[in-house]
């Protein structure tokens, strides 16, 4: 048997199994990320189902490391809830790459079977385990059961014959694979790397190679262990463990001899990793920003590498390199070389441990238009960002990050390239123009009896990204309790009175745009926020304040039609007759009021 083979019919109570058999596969260690965590408990919990093993089952947060967004934090707390009641470990937005976590604690080892909610996790290739990314239900099946089914794939050995050039890194030859094979040719089969120079790879340049079997279509890339490799394993887990090779009369579907001889730096052009071409076809290409790091290359011989270029020189004017060590512990002993200095003095930007710009909700992406040269696994259309991305090894992205535009170390500008002026500005809408404002509105009524309404309960932080105010309505209320269907029953005109103190908080000005959107005719309240009142009135959104006592003779309900005069203060009962009056705007605001807003 191969190696796939032999870890399958070891984990599946087999002798012998063959491609195309369908097995239960025991795995030894389940793994669900914040990505797909919370899934995983709700289908756990839905099915009435519970945990097989909680000593064989783990959480990673790693693509949300900081908890910068709302749905991440809620489904990373919900997770920590169900391990607390589970007795699961969770590896927490403090530790880093899932995947890397595995292999450096022993949840993974030569021979062993790993599967996670991270499409990489065949990662363990890189240390002869079987790992597989999977979906919700089937790593829900795997917590619940320890078992999973699985077709055993068909292999592919490839001979990487000849010296591996002195300027090729492990991402070079993942991206000259990706040349040959393109994005599925290797489609559904396991893949064994074998040659002298495989043999004397680093775990780092072996985890490079395997986290890149996903972008070729290939169920795993399998390294076979090497004295040195489980040497080095001991090393970072204290662990002994036996290795696994493939039998001498092993079968293959194919087999594959390559000249390594052959092999030059590469980058992946924008849009697809295996539109791959050489470095020098692109040399010269400005960039915006760079990227080190993901579970492709955020190991300590990425940084060491990087830092090398680095030392000494500064990032180009106006570029913005981010790094990011893929594990805390990488990140502590980059902290030790001296590595972290080196980056810092050198103007990069560099985050806590975890996923980045593979993942939204970490450093690494970048915005419409922007040029980003990165070490990440992919650079699909929207994946990194909005902009267009390279991908490269860690030596390029730092070569090129000095450079200002794409370099290799070993031909470096004697000055970078800078942003010129190019006449074109920001693009932008065409100005607004001035319409006629109506000082007497209409509209039926919404009364929010609470004091304190924040602005985080107008508009959630979440959505401050959105700049067009067209979007911004839908959102309005839905972080307070009670009104969480505002913006899908409000109309417009509708006019809205609440209590002391509304729009405290902070100074976003989507919470007044909000209104705008859905449009509100006017807000009527006993007091507001100090930065809220200036926002609104600078924004033209009519804003009053009120006695309460005043307000009361007027007898409203929600849903009572009332007008308002902004400029005597009169709210009119439309259907009572009945007349109260509250303050009125003062000469400055009805000024910009009428101007259709400060600018």
């Amino acid at each position: 048997m191969n190696i796939i083979e032999k870890i399958i019919a070891a984990h599946s109570n087999q002798k012998v199994v063959k491609p195309n058999d369908i097995v239960d596969v025991l795995i030894d260690t389940r793994a669900a990320r914040d990505f797909g965590g919370a899934n995983v408990v709700k289908n756990i919990l839905d099915n009435g189902l519970t945990v097989d093993d909680p000593s064989r089952t783990v959480f990673t947060f790693d693509c949300n490391p900081g908890g910068s967004d709302q749905k991440y934090a809620a489904n990373q707390h919900y997770c920590r809830q169900f391990a607390r009641e589970n007795d699961i470990r969770v590896y927490d937005v403090d530790a880093g790459v899932g995947t890397h976590l595995a292999i450096d604690n022993g949840l993974a080892w030569p021979g062993s079977t790993f599967v996670s909610t991270d499409s990489h996790a065949n990662i363990m290739g890189a240390i002869a385990s079987f790992g597989q990314g999977m979906g919700d239900q089937d790593i829900a099946a795997a917590w619940a059961k320890g078992y999973v089914w699985f077709k055993v794939p068909a292999s592919i050995r490839i001979n990487l014959n000849g010296k591996r050039p002195a300027n090729v890194t492990a991402k070079d030859i993942v991206l000259n694979l990706l040349s040959v094979f393109g994005a599925n040719k290797l489609l559904g089969y396991s893949v064994e790397l074998y040659g002298a120079e495989v043999d004397r790879m680093t775990l780092d340049e072996r985890i490079t190679i395997s986290s890149m079997g996903t972008e070729m279509g290939a169920i795993i890339i399998l390294f076979p262990t090497t004295p040195a490799l489980l040497a080095e394993l001991k090393a970072i887990t204290g662990k002994d463990h036996p290795g696994i090779t493939a039998d001498a009369d092993a079968e293959y579907s194919k087999t594959f001899d390559i000249d390594l001889g052959t092999f030059v730096p590469m980058v992946a052009k924008p849009g697809h990793p295996h539109d791959d071409t050489a470095v020098d076809t692109v040399r010269g290409q400005k960039i915006d920003s760079g990227f080190i790091g993901s579970c492709t290359n955020g190991r300590i011989d990425d940084l060491r590498a990087a830092a090398a270029i680095l030392k000494g020189r500064k990032v180009a004017p106006g570029v913005v390199l981010k790094i990011v060590p893929a594990t805390d512990a990488i990140w502590n002993q980059a902290l030790d070389e001296g590595l972290i200095a080196i980056f810092k003095e050198a103007g990069a930007m560099v985050s806590n441990a975890g996923c980045a710009g593979c993942a939204a909700g970490q450093v690494g992406q970048n915005g419409p238009g922007e040029v980003t040269i990165s070490t990440g696994n992919r650079n699909f259309e929207g994946k990194q960002g909005k902009g267009f991305v390279y991908l490269a090894s860690p030596a390029v992205v730092a070569a090129s990050a000095v450079a200002g535009s794409i370099a290799t170390p070993d031909q470096l500008p004697e000055k970078p390239a800078t942003f010129g002026k190019t006449g074109a500005a920001v693009s932008a809408a065409k100005p607004r123009q001035k319409t006629d404002k109506p000082v007497v509105v209409e509209g039926n009524v919404w009364i929010i009896r609470k004091d304190d309404i924040d602005t985080d309960m107008i508009f959630h932080n979440r959505y401050l990204t959105i700049t067009d105010i067209k979007e911004m309505g839908q959102y309005t209320f839905d972080n307070l309790k009670g009104y969480e269907d505002f913006a899908r029953k409000a109309k417009p005109g509708d006019i809205v009175i609440t209590q002391k103190n509304f729009g405290a908080g902070s100074s976003r000005q989507q919470a007044v745009d909000c209104f705008l959107a859905l449009g509100i005719s006017c807000i009527l309240a006993e007091s507001y926020g100090a930065i809220y009142e200036r926002n609104a009135i600078n924004a033209a959104l009519p804003i009053l304040t009120y006695d309460p006592s005043v307000l009361a003779e007027a007898g409203l309900s929600d849903g009572d039609r009332i007008s308002v005069d902004f400029g005597t203060g009169a709210v009119t009962h439309l259907k009572t007759g009945k007349t109260v009056t509250v303050n009125k705007f003062y000469d400055a605001q009805m000024l910009i009021y009428k101007n259709g807003g400060l600018l």
